[in-house]
């Protein structure tokens, strides 16, 4: 599985190609899903661009992007776009269109709230697991991780990656039987994804976590950043 990550955490400083607004992560989902993903992550915002659980601009974010593409669709649970987590389970409770997946940083305060909330939602989680973080540990132990979709090693070291994934990979063990989705960002993005190939682990690309193509060219879009990404993961061997 490759996944796009449309936009993330970003906004207009970073460029015309981060999609913000509901048609445009709609454009960009079904540009991405053509050149080959085959699931979506997205942050839903506000017209001010900043990531948001409102109900309302989550609604208007989700049945714009499915109305343009049939494959699943996962939002973000970030604490940064609520940081009161009272607040951040009433959103996410008060949902009126729901996601197909939504990832949780399990690092966060009231991680576990959280997903026990998407569950029983019926939302499947993406346990975000990052490098760096007690993420590990408190997911080893957590009575919800059998549960989970799947989980996101999210590799945040961006000068020694490939050996901070390896790193988290040995770390998050058997990780509860989940399938895992392994990820870098920014300058780790590419050898991270390259070594998710080689492992054949599922892996992620899009603007969220690199502006960049491997070269160091600036992608001119999630599309771009998709196809060079099968190219790089190996994709057409594996299927040769």
């Amino acid at each position: 599985m490759v996944q796009v990550c449309l936009n993330g955490p970003r906004g207009a400083a970073d460029g015309t190609a981060v999609p913000l607004t509901p048609e445009s992560m709609a454009q960009a989902a079904a540009e991405a899903v053509a050149a080959g993903a085959t699931d979506i992550h997205v942050h839903p915002k506000t017209p001010c661009g900043r990531d948001s659980l409102s109900p309302r601009v989550v609604a208007a974010t989700l049945e714009a992007i499915r109305a343009r593409v049939s494959v699943p669709v996962g939002v973000t649970t970030g604490a940064w776009a609520e940081p009161d987590l009272a607040a951040r389970l009433a959103r996410v409770r008060g949902w009126t269109v729901l996601p197909d997946h939504a990832s949780v940083n399990w690092h966060e305060p009231g991680a576990e709230e959280i997903a026990a909330a998407l569950i029983d939602l019926g939302v499947g989680v993406e346990a975000g697991i990052w490098s760096g973080t007690d993420a590990t540990a408190r997911f080893a132990v957590s009575p919800l991780g059998p549960k989970v979709l799947r989980v996101l090693a999210e590799v945040t070291d961006t000068q020694a990656a490939e050996t901070s994934a390896r790193t988290l990979l040995a770390e998050l063990g058997p990780a509860h039987g989940r399938p895992v989705l392994l990820h870098g960002e920014d300058a780790g993005a590419w050898p991270v994804l390259r070594l998710a190939g080689r492992l054949g682990l599922a892996t992620r690309v899009g603007l969220e976590d690199t502006l960049a193509l491997p070269d160091g060219q600036r992608a001119l879009s999630n599309a771009q950043l998709v196809t060079e990404g099968l190219v790089q993961y190996g994709w057409a061997q594996r299927l040769s």
